[in-house]
């Protein structure tokens, strides 16, 4: 029983680390929609996403041909990632066109919102079984006892919907962010295609740069804030 509840903490850590590319997406596709769609989107998102993840796990356990080749050397594993990576990188760009020009804010805020709901929702379960097919490999090469990787899948999915909209909400109001954001999707989709391409890219080398140019970015942002408040305390005296 302890090394069920060891590897369950295990499994629900990883599935949070991974989240990470969740959060980013569910950030910048929910931001297509009016305000008041937005929180539903996130939960009906990341609720089919779960059950679409729970179906892929039963998949990958009756089908342990996903990763044997089918086409040339390329397996469904490496055909999902190809197709998941470009289609990421495509998303990411055409964002950070519209951000940059600031499209929508040339038609107005309302006008702006043009992401039709169900599309916003489709595209984000997409994304994550793209997200989600080694994390399952992962999983299911740790262990066979399918309740202990599904009560991970869950719990780290209600964990993900608690920070989903905080996170989403403060990245959305700093443009800058928003595109660090993007470009962060950018690199985990150059990634995602490498790893169909069979070359493997350490998550290290992804994640540690992300980190780094998001403190920057923080450090930035306090620093514009700092000389705000000196403007106004200036300007009072």
């Amino acid at each position: 029983m302890g090394d069920a509840l060891g590897l369950l903490v295990l499994l629900i850590g990883l599935e949070l680390v991974l989240g990470v590319d969740n959060v980013l997406v569910i950030a910048i596709f929910v931001g297509r929609l009016p305000e008041d769609q937005r929180q539903k989107a996130r939960i009906v998102g990341l609720s089919l996403a779960m059950v679409a993840r729970i179906v892929m796990l039963a998949v990958v356990v009756a089908l342990a041909s996903l990763t044997r080749p089918v086409i040339a050397d390329f397996s469904v594993r490496d055909l999902i990632l190809l197709a998941g990576g470009l289609f990421l990188l495509y998303k990411a760009a055409t964002e950070i066109h519209h951000t940059v020009e600031i499209k929508d804010e040339d038609h107005g805020a309302a006008a702006g919102r043009t992401g039709s709901f169900t599309a916003i929702i489709t595209q984000i379960v997409l994304l994550d079984i793209v997200f989600s097919v080694d994390s399952v490999i992962t999983a299911v090469g740790l262990t066979r006892h399918l309740w202990i990787i599904v009560t991970a899948v869950v719990l780290s999915f209600i964990g993900i919907l608690f920070y989903a909209r905080p996170i989403g909400d403060f990245i959305l109001r700093h443009p800058a962010l928003k595109i660090l954001a993007l470009s962060f999707l950018i690199t985990i989709g150059v990634t995602i295609f490498m790893e169909g391409m069979h070359k493997h890219v350490p998550k290290a080398y992804i994640y540690l740069p992300m980190g780094f140019a998001l403190l920057v970015e923080m450090l930035q942002m306090r620093y514009d804030h700092n000389r705000r408040q000196r403007k106004g305390m200036a300007t009072d005296a």
